[in-house]
């Protein structure tokens, strides 16, 4: 990537908008959004506030939009933003920032730092300042379909295998069915049993739904990184597989910046409405708990607890479907001291789990999940986001912490009270 200040401080200016200017006129310099910032409450590095992290952005407001910060900038008395302070942020934008929310929750004001961050990665995409290994991620979503380079024929073979160990045919290009679903690259490679879960979920419940050859990838990493251009490439792709199969509904998996990326920034994205609807799959399944059409038996008796995920939650707002699922096949859960709209974030979101560069940082952000999880002392711990999976595995394998982490909608098709299977392997699709 061509590093290029010029258009990297270009880009900036052009994101400086109404909102960003109302937020930065508005802040009272209180430093509460440090304390709601996992990243600082487990380093006690004030360099990692929140609103510390937008310096750059805020000085060239500042300097550009302000009468008093053109007057300094003028006299020479504010200095420039340079291309070695924007490659000195990068690791406080990418490294310690995982675009969570939380900070905006607790602005007193309410301000939304996450909004402005998503404005200073646009910059400093443009600038060239960006983690090789989110930089990669983008560039293989772009070019083979996704981050992980995962491709089709990858997907049909854990789709065999699915098959076989369920005996239901998972469907592919079917033109005119319901539902359209879509898949991130950890839950293809990582978590297939989440495929085989809504298989037996939709078959028990007569959905009718298909997944796309040629957009079958949720993730968006152009969301991560921080390039509109590239995150309405990525959308464009679903738009143009739904349109193709005349589908009335997509649903956004268990992958919390994939469900932000395609149901709330979408259709900005790329300039027009949907000629469908974004359904998250916990909201369907919680439509088909209302509908009577998810019959369930037997509960877990062991005492769990859940996480969580900030874009699906805090910033998606599917609150209460989750937390109904689990009432469903859970006997003893109890939540979090801080939960809902206020959970603390697993640490590996915004591209953070990408980048090798903040691996430790990101473990020792996870001591704030730690802390949680040793409080209530429990051994299952359920979420609904494959990277918040692989990042709580990863820091309850560092700390030696004897903690299972399950998927809610395969713990769901676990105790599901099945029908019959109709299907064979040798269907047509």
């Amino acid at each position: 990537m061509t590093v290029s200040v010029e258009r990297g401080i270009q880009t900036l200016k052009e994101h400086i908008d109404a909102p960003v200017a109302s937020f930065f006129t508005t802040c009272v310099h209180c430093g509460m959004c440090a304390d709601a910032c996992l990243f600082y409450t487990e380093t006690k590095d004030p360099k990692y506030t929140p609103i510390h992290k937008l310096k750059p952005l805020r000085r060239l407001w500042h300097q550009e939009y302000t009468f008093w910060g053109k007057l300094t900038a003028k006299l020479g008395w504010s200095k420039p933003v340079t291309a070695a302070e924007l490659k000195e942020w990068e690791e406080l934008v990418y490294d310690s920032c995982t675009m969570c929310g939380r900070c905006s929750m607790t602005c007193p004001v309410g301000n939304d730092i996450t909004y402005m961050l998503r404005k200073m990665r646009e910059g400093m995409v443009a600038a060239g300042f960006t983690p090789e290994g989110l930089r990669s991620a983008t560039e293989r979503a772009i070019n083979i379909g996704s981050p992980m380079g995962v491709k089709l024929p990858a997907l049909k073979n854990q789709i065999k295998h699915v098959e076989a160990d369920t005996g239901l045919k998972i469907p592919m290009d079917v033109e005119g069915a319901e539902y359209m679903a879509l898949l991130s690259s950890m839950e293809i490679m990582n978590f297939p049993e989440y495929i085989g879960a809504i298989a037996k979920i939709f078959h028990n419940a007569d959905i009718s739904w298909t997944i796309a050859s040629d957009a079958f990838e949720a993730t968006n990493s152009g969301i991560q990184i921080g390039s509109s251009d590239l995150a309405a490439e990525l959308v464009e792709r679903v738009v143009t597989a739904a349109a193709r199969l005349n589908v009335a509904y997509v649903i956004s998996p268990e992958c919390g910046h994939a469900y932000t990326a395609l149901r709330w920034e979408g259709p900005n994205l790329i300039g027009r409405a949907y000629p469908f609807k974004v359904i998250h799959i916990l909201e369907l399944l919680d439509q088909l708990r209302v509908q009577n059409r998810l019959p369930v038996t037997g509960k877990i008796k062991e005492k769990l607890t859940f996480h969580d995920p900030c874009q699906i939650v805090r910033r998606g707002g599917v609150v209460e479907e989750p937390r109904h699922l689990l009432d469903m096949v859970a006997e003893d859960f109890e939540e979090m001291e801080d939960h809902g709209i206020m959970n603390w974030c697993c640490g590996g979101g915004g591209g953070v789990s990408t980048n090798e560069r903040a691996h430790n940082l990101k473990l020792t952000a996870f001591n704030r999940k730690r802390h949680q999880l040793e409080a209530l002392g429990v051994n299952t711990l359920v979420t609904v986001c494959a990277n918040c999976r692989i990042t709580l595995e990863e820091g309850l394998e560092f700390n030696n912490m004897d903690v299972s982490v399950l998927g809610l909608a395969e713990t769901v098709a676990e105790h599901l009270e099945e029908k019959p299977s109709t299907s064979t392997a040798t269907e047509t699709q």
